[in-house]
Parts: structure tokens; sequence; C-alpha cells
């Protein structure tokens, strides 16, 4: 097993395993670990930053290769279903940022607790989603996360609270989280994200004062992708690093299109987290390749020309795949063999979520309280009454 790896990780070893098996008979001459080294983390009110040189196995860097890409495939095949008119609605894609999600994962468990924004797909995969059920949330169907009754912006899992639409309004929910750790004393943090265009929200300052004040075991990462909404962060925020907004809070600013420094930096984070002394503030620098949300063409604000420079140069998928070739961790065969089947397990979650049947009017209402007796519901008028079942 792993080491400082979530169990969503080795979930997909496990699922994967046949293919692992495989590659390792076949390919047994292969670099069991190497060292790399990474970007140093800019530090806020911290001694020391987390390490530059580190390690990774290939069974992570084959698992981290085999993530980044489902959640990829996974949001193109988003796009296409959206431009079809089978995904409706708010839809707001990941592509680009990979690295953030599977990089925090690795650093964290999955008995460790986690809420985002809206841009939720991918947490939702790394939490312990299938594609599957992503899929068939986004088309609104029976068999999705949320019973098809959440749609883009809200999907949970066990330990992960969504998906939230209401700018930067997650943060102090996450505060809860971190507020509920403490109190039952079982070691576990609270990872709170949001990207740079909620970061001017007051809500989320006063939260930084709450968790300082009771030092509570809270990561605030803020996913810095560039651009809020169609505004750059030099248009919208008088101070650009937002590694040090939290003042006294100590903080790490991140290169967020690298897998290995967000795992370092999370990992430092967490540790610290856990030893008592109170909350951190993350700053991962990354960049999303499809605009704000689908209704956004994301070439007005920015060129094309500045968008395929970052796909060329900073591509977090890239980027691992050649460090895995250039140690001699993995074959290009090998790496090929992971995206057939990635894609087909893309396609075959599309095909599902495209069959699958809606929920019934009678489903509604079910789910508004938990674990409380069957009530009524008034409907759009006095006369027609709907049951709501825990």
């Amino acid at each position: 097993m792993l080491s400082n790896i979530s169990n969503v990780l080795r979930a997909g070893v496990q699922r994967n395993g046949a293919a692992v098996v495989i590659s390792a008979r076949t390919y047994a001459d292969f670099t069991a670990q190497a060292t790399f080294e990474i970007k140093k983390c800019d530090i806020h009110k911290f001694d020391e930053a987390p390490a530059t040189e580190v390690v990774m196995t290939r069974e992570e860097g084959l698992q981290y290769y085999r993530t980044m890409q489902t959640m990829r495939r996974m949001e193109l095949k988003a796009d296409q279903l959206y431009k079809q008119k089978i995904i409706r609605g708010f839809c707001h894609l990941y592509d680009g940022q990979e690295a953030c999600a599977v990089g925090i994962e690795a650093a964290i468990t999955l008995s460790d607790h986690l809420i985002t924004a809206y841009r939720a797909h991918g947490y939702t995969y790394t939490r312990g989603g299938t594609v599957k059920e992503i899929m068939a949330e986004l088309t609104g169907r029976r068999g999705g996360i949320a019973k098809g009754k959440g749609g883009s912006m809200h999907m949970y899992c066990k330990n992960f609270y969504g998906g939230n639409g209401i700018v930067g309004a997650q943060v102090p929910l996450g505060a809860g989280v971190a507020l509920a750790c403490q109190y039952m004393g079982n070691n576990e943090v609270s990872v709170s994200l949001y990207g740079d265009g909620a970061a001017n929200q007051g809500q989320i300052f006063e939260t930084y004062n709450m968790a300082a004040l009771w030092k509570l075991p809270a990561i605030f990462i803020c996913e810095n992708n560039r651009y809020g909404m169609g505004t750059s962060v030099e248009r919208s925020a008088a101070s650009t690093d937002y590694y040090k907004r939290g003042d006294y809070i100590p903080g790490l600013r991140v290169d967020g299109m690298d897998v290995l420094c967000v795992r370092e930096a999370t990992r430092f984070a967490a540790d610290y987290c856990r030893s008592g002394k109170g909350p951190v503030l993350m700053e991962l620098q990354t960049y999303r390749y499809h605009g704000h949300s689908m209704s956004d063409p994301g070439v007005s604000y920015r060129t094309r020309e500045e968008i395929q420079e970052v796909r060329g140069k900073s591509d977090p998928i890239s980027l691992l795949k050649d460090r895995m070739l250039s140690n001699n961790m993995a074959s290009v065969e090998e790496l090929k063999e992971i995206d057939v089947e990635v894609r087909k397990e893309i396609e075959d979650a599309a095909l599902f979520a495209t069959t699958d049947p809606e929920p019934p009017l009678e489903d509604l209402c079910n789910h508004i309280f938990h674990n409380d007796a069957p009530l009524e519901v008034r409907g759009t008028n006095p006369w027609t009454k709907l049951k709501s079942v825990s």
C-alpha cells in the first residue's frame, strides 16, 4: 500500500489492478521510484518551506496519471454533451487544473474533509464518486450521484460537502467542519477551496479570523486560475498575493500545475494543522482551459495564444508524463494503454448518462430531511401535494 496517499487513489489501483499487474510483468526493468527537484513554494509566516526534493514511486505516478486523464476526458465529454444540449444549466469545467485536485488528495485521506465551489466534478471523482455517477448527475438522471437533482454544481459523497453555488459561501462551512474535527478530537483536517474571484469576499476574512482564534485544523486553498469569471486578477485585486491574505495565518504559494508541488505543500500544511497549530492558507497558481462556465467562450478577455502557451509549457498531465518517461518509470505504450482504458470508461459512462431514466416526479421532494418520518410538501399551489421521504 502507498503511504501518505488518499484512499481514492488506492481504490483506483485496485479497480485497475489487472492492468498494473500486466505492466509490472511486462516492464519489470522500470525504475521503481525516483527523486525529483520541484519548484520552491513562496512562504508567509513560516520558518521553513515544504521540501523541494521529493520522491515519487512508479505506482504513484501511474495512478496520478490515470486520475488526471480521467478528469480531463470526463470534462471534455461534458463539454461535448453540453454542446449537444444533453447537459443543460450551469456547467463549470476543471480541465487544466487537475494537478490541484490530485495533489491535494495524494496528501490527505478520505477520512479528511473537503468542500469546494461549483467547479466540482474533479473533486467528486477524487473523493470517491464514479465517472458514471458524475456524468449521470450532469444529465439529470436517476443514477446520478445526487440522484439527478443536484446537477453540475451540487454533487456530494462521504466527507465531501459539495459543490456550492454561492460564491465564497463554502469557506465558512468548511471552517465549521474543521470545528467539528477539533471538537471530536479525531486528528482530521478540513480543506476549503475557493477561487481568486471569491478571494475578496468578506465572509472569507471573517472565517480566517475565527479559524485563527480557535486554531482550527483548516486548510484554506485559493485555486488561482488567473481569472474570476472574465476579470483578470490584476484588475480585481489590489494585492494578488493571495497566500498572504490571511495576515496572521501562515501561507504558501504553490505551483498548481505540478502535482508533486501540490502534494508536498498540502502534506506540509496538513501536518501543521494536525499538530494543533491552527489553520494554513494556500494559493495554487493554476489555469483553466475552458471559459468560466459553458456560457463563456473564454477568449474575449484572454487570447487563444495565451491558452495555447499554457497548454504547451505547463500542462499538468504532460509534465507528469514527461517526468515518468525521462526517468524510465513507464513506457509510451503503457501510458497509451491507460489512455485507451480511460476513454472507454468515459464513453461507457456517457452512454449510461444518456440512457438512464430521469427521476420520477414523486421523487422530487425526497431527502429534504434525514431520518425523519414521511411528510407532505405543498406543490406549486395549495391543492398540489407531494410526499417527502428521508
